[in-house]
């Protein structure tokens, strides 16, 4: 017992003394305490593509070395990424330069191209005096189950990518913590929505009709647009929620209990991240329409109602299929 107490005691010894000189361009892992907010891997200055270091694939690096710490490639100079080897460069590259970015691009450029649909052709008006119950009370319940996590997990991701910005600590952590809990409660009603309205999102011959015209959209003119119970846009944002959705839920489930390697865990990031530009703009897409291009388009979502003229103009097709089938009596609201 004794003996293994001493050999412990010097291995602890060597190891203070090599961090204190022989290894002073390693990585201080006690800088990144609290990951959310500050930059992980601060330490690493030279990684770049085809840079001497490039290809590391342990997460580290010493300054005074000039090659790959990797012992399949014994130190020497190599370059650009390396495969799957080579992510933590990628990762950290893609992290630190890029992804945030991005994701500021897309909550700024998107909303502003809509302010200037808004300026330029403005919102669509309808006669809603007479109403149809277009969708149900399990309809509305699905749909908000899903939005309002749906919506937290997006912001709070958010949060996450410019936490440096917005003072770390607490208040990212938390934002962590509702991100984590915001996504099984999406995932349970995202279920539900997707097999509500499978059918219904289905894409058919006469969507190709109705990205032709932009769905009548670029103009204020009411002519009747070839679209069903949803329109092509509203069809394009359900898949891209549920599948991306789900690749979103599978990911960072993956992230949050660490379930693989360290390199598969980076991938798993970037594809998260790739995947949250999309959602975050379509999301952004999906909320404009709702509450701006088209007067009254909410209420849809919040009561079922859509006024009639909206629908047999906006939803032509399946206006035709209500009337043709005799069930638009029976959808009318009685004021």
């Amino acid at each position: 017992m004794r003996l293994i107490k001493l050999l412990l005691f010097c291995l602890i010894i060597t190891i203070s003394q090599a961090s204190n000189d022989g290894f002073k361009g390693a990585i201080d892992l006690d800088y990144n305490k609290d990951i959310y907010g500050k930059n992980q891997i601060e330490a690493i200055k030279s990684w770049g593509l085809d840079s001497l270091n490039s290809g590391v694939s342990l997460g580290n690096t010493m300054d005074f070395q000039t090659g790959s710490i990797n012992p399949l490639t014994s130190g020497e100079k190599i370059t650009g990424i390396r495969g799957m080897s080579g992510l933590g460069e990628l990762f950290t590259i893609l992290q630190n330069k890029y992804f945030k970015y991005v994701f500021l691009a897309v909550i700024i450029l998107v909303p502003l191209a809509f302010l200037g649909h808004f300026i330029m052709v403005g919102q669509r008006k309808f006669n809603h005096h007479q109403k149809l119950q277009v969708f149900s009370k399990f309809n509305i319940i699905v749909h908000w189950g899903a939005a309002i996590p749906f919506v937290l997990i997006c912001l709070t991701g958010l949060i996450m990518v410019f936490g440096a910005y917005l003072g770390g600590g607490a208040f990212v952590r938390f934002a962590r913590d509702l991100h984590g809990i915001a996504t099984p409660i999406f995932a349970v009603f995202g279920v539900l929505m997707a097999c509500m309205w499978f059918k219904d999102a289905l894409f058919r011959k006469y969507d190709i009709d109705w990205f032709k015209i932009m769905g009548g959209y670029l103009s204020t003119e009411n002519r009747p647009i070839p679209a069903g119970k949803f329109n092509a846009g509203q069809k394009m944002w359900y898949w891209i929620a549920i599948l991306g959705g789900a690749v979103m839920v599978i990911s960072g489930g993956i992230m949050f209990f660490q379930l693989t390697d360290i390199n598969t865990l980076r991938l798993t990031a970037i594809i998260h991240n790739v995947v949250g530009f999309v959602i975050i703009a379509m999301l952004i897409t999906h909320i404009y329409m709702a509450l701006f291009a088209i007067e009254g388009a909410i209420e849809a979502i919040i009561n079922g109602k859509m006024g009639e003229e909206e629908l047999s103009i906006l939803h032509s097709i399946y206006y035709k299929e209500l009337t043709d089938s005799g069930k638009l009596t029976s959808m009318r609201v009685l004021h």
